[in-house]
């Protein structure tokens, strides 16, 4: 059985610009097509067409590319089964990085959709440059999908649809390095065509683009990755389409960014078990989503992407290891953590040795970076018998200050003296070669298990948590010893 026709669209190319170089095909089906589209009236050889209705709103009104070419593709298969027959006029050639036309044919087989070839921008170009894409193996990009279309690839490309200063910076933003001059190719064939050599620097400063303007690049350092070039087209699809993602901002985010650090070493104390691996894989996705979406909102303000992340951590671990990748000035080799420090601030502008410490770390992750830092100025104990000391003295001064008479000016003092216990504890970790932050991580979770095995004797028992608590101290403690046995986790 046959399906049906339900209109038929037939597509015409208007060429590069010059209304001379309009195939003679194109001009008879628009004499014999009366109902006709054009994707843009901003092309010189629009006029052609005569009378015809623009899809110019629709680029205005739409919050998304995909969305004007989608828009389009719907009014067309409309009309054609409206009218039986419709034309559509395209910039260049219909063949050649035309969404529409893509989208148009992937449409069924209830529609015809016929093409007439046409000459296109390309054309132009590779007289203009000189070049012969074939011997050259040139790609041909999209410069709107850029970061996911010239992911992986070396050169030589010639980007398309590089119509706005926005599109050139993130060209520019998702390349890793410099690659050196390239060409800007504005209204070829036109009066006013412009062929221009700019830096890389200058890409998205030094030239106007509009809709006839495309982007020689004739050599490439790899952009960023193929997935991770997935992602960040991904981060941006989701800022223009979904009505959450579209709401945040680097303040709103802080906790997500916060949770999903935590996440991720709850994943770490997993290892080293299958499940452990697995974990820690999908927790370190979702932190890197997280810089991929403060990324994002950084490049929607000119300031800087993802690359540019990418690009200044690797030049500065490169910078902080002399040892590996130069010699340090003095002629040695030196990887200390006072050489470190002292790189960093040099390269900060630090006054003092306490500038950059993040205010936000948890108590006890601060507390050791302080002690850190004033230690690299010779602000510590000598050892940890020293600081053994410290904390003996520091508890007895928390035990006086319990003991003062109740009310605010006690409250107040135990504050202060319980922290400063906390304090000369860290001191004391840190002596002895323990992570303080992870110390309490782990000695609240073997808690936690104890606590478990606690709630699951008394259920063995037929004891609810009523009367758990209602235990007599001297039950509760055997019930206590009983849980640390079975939950394996010391004295």
């Amino acid at each position: 059985m046959v399906t049906p026709v339900a209109g038929r669209i037939v597509v015409v190319g208007l060429g590069p610009g010059d209304p001379g170089l309009v195939t003679a095909a194109t001009l008879a089906a628009v004499d014999a097509i009366p109902v006709r589209y054009l994707r843009t009236a901003r092309h010189p050889s629009a006029h052609l067409v005569g009378k015809a209705r623009s899809f110019d709103d629709r680029y205005e009104a739409a919050a998304r590319i995909e969305d004007v070419y989608d828009g389009i593709v719907a009014t067309l298969r409309e009309e054609a089964a409206r009218h039986g027959e419709v034309l559509y006029a395209v910039p260049g050639s219909p063949l050649v990085a035309e969404r529409t036309v893509e989208l148009l044919r992937a449409g069924g087989s209830g529609r015809e959709v016929r093409v007439l070839p046409a000459l296109s921008f390309l054309d132009l170009a590779w007289e203009r440059l000189g070049v012969d894409p074939v011997a050259a193996g040139v790609r041909l990009v999209d410069g709107h999908r850029f970061e996911v279309e010239a992911a992986g690839a070396a050169g030589p490309l010639l980007v398309g649809q590089t119509d706005r200063r926005l599109v050139l910076s993130e060209i520019k933003l998702s390349v890793d390095g410099d690659p050196g001059p390239v060409v800007v190719l504005q209204r070829l064939g036109l009066p006013d065509e412009a062929v221009t050599e700019v830096a890389w620097s200058d890409l998205d400063r030094a030239v106007e683009p509009d809709h006839l303007t495309c982007l020689w690049i004739p050599r490439l350092a790899e952009p960023v990755a193929g997935e991770v070039a997935r992602l960040v087209a991904l981060t941006r699809d989701l800022r223009s389409r979904c009505d959450w993602d579209r709401a945040q901002t680097h303040a709103s985010l802080r906790r997500h960014l916060l949770g999903e650090a935590y996440e991720v070493l709850d994943a770490i104390d997993e290892l080293p078990s299958d499940d452990g691996w697995e974990l820690l894989e999908e927790e370190l996705g979702d932190l890197l989503f997280q810089i991929a979406f403060h990324a994002q909102l950084a490049g929607e303000e000119g300031r800087f992407g993802f690359a540019d992340v990418a690009r200044g951590i690797h030049d500065k671990l490169v910078a902080r290891h002399p040892h590996l990748f130069g010699l340090d000035e003095d002629g040695t080799a030196d990887s200390s953590d006072r050489s470190w420090e002292e790189r960093k601030r040099r390269e900060k502008g630090r006054t003092s040795v306490l500038d950059g410490i993040p205010t936000s770390l948890p108590a006890l992750a601060g507390a050791e970076k302080l002690q850190r830092r004033a230690a690299g100025i010779g602000l510590d104990w000598e050892g940890a018998d020293a600081v053994w000391a410290v904390v003996e003295g520091e508890l007895a001064e928390l035990r006086e200050a319990d003991e003062a008479p109740e009310g605010p000016a006690r409250e107040a003092a135990v504050e202060a003296e319980v922290g400063d216990v906390l304090f000369s504890v860290v001191n004391l970790a840190r002596k002895l070669g323990a992570d303080a932050e992870l110390a309490l991580r782990a000695a609240a979770a073997r808690f936690a298990s104890r606590v478990t095995a606690v709630e699951g004797l008394a259920a063995e028992q037929g004891l609810d948590q009523a009367a758990l608590a209602a235990l007599d101290p001297d039950a509760a403690d055997r019930l206590w010893q009983e849980a640390k046995r079975r939950a394996g986790t010391g004295a």
